[in-house]
C-alpha cells in the first residue's frame, strides 16, 4: 500500500459562515455540490479544500493557527499579483509582500481566523 498524497485539506474555523464567505468572496472559490454537516467544501483541484467547525476538544483560541504551529498552506492562483492587489483593496492583512520565487509570484495573507495562507502562480 502506498500513500499517493493529500486529497482533502480542511481548516477548522470559529465562524463557518464568515470563513466560507471570505474564501468565496476574496479568493473566488466555489462550493462543491455537497458538503458534510458543519463544513463547506470548495470545488478545488487537485485536492478538495474546506472550512469546517472545530472538532470536539479543539480550542482555536489556545494559539494562533498556521506556520507557527508547523502547518504551511499554499494555494495556487493564475495571477498572484492581481489577487494580492484585490486583497489589499479589501483590507485583508498581507503578512508577506509579493516576491518572485521558484513557485512564481508568491505572497501570504491572514484569513479571518489568523491562518497564514500563501498564494503562488506557477503551475
Amino acid at each position: 500500500m502506498t500513500v499517493t498524497g493529500p486529497d482533502f485539506i480542511a481548516l477548522q474555523v470559529r465562524d463557518l459562515t464568515r470563513s466560507s464567505t471570505f474564501y468565496e468572496t476574496h479568493l473566488g472559490l466555489r462550493r462543491a455540490p455537497a458538503s458534510p454537516p458543519g463544513a463547506v467544501v470548495f470545488a478545488t483541484a487537485p485536492a478538495a479544500f474546506a472550512v469546517r467547525e472545530p472538532l470536539p476538544g479543539v480550542d482555536l483560541d489556545a494559539a494562533t493557527p498556521g506556520p507557527g504551529h508547523g502547518v504551511a498552506l499554499w494555494l495556487h492562483t493564475d495571477d498572484a499579483q492581481a489577487l494580492h492587489d484585490r486583497l489589499v483593496e479589501a483590507e485583508v492583512p498581507i503578512t508577506v509582500a509579493p516576491f518572485d520565487s521558484p513557485f512564481g509570484r508568491t505572497f501570504t495573507f491572514s484569513d479571518p481566523d489568523g491562518y497564514a495562507v500563501t498564494l503562488h502562480d506557477r503551475a
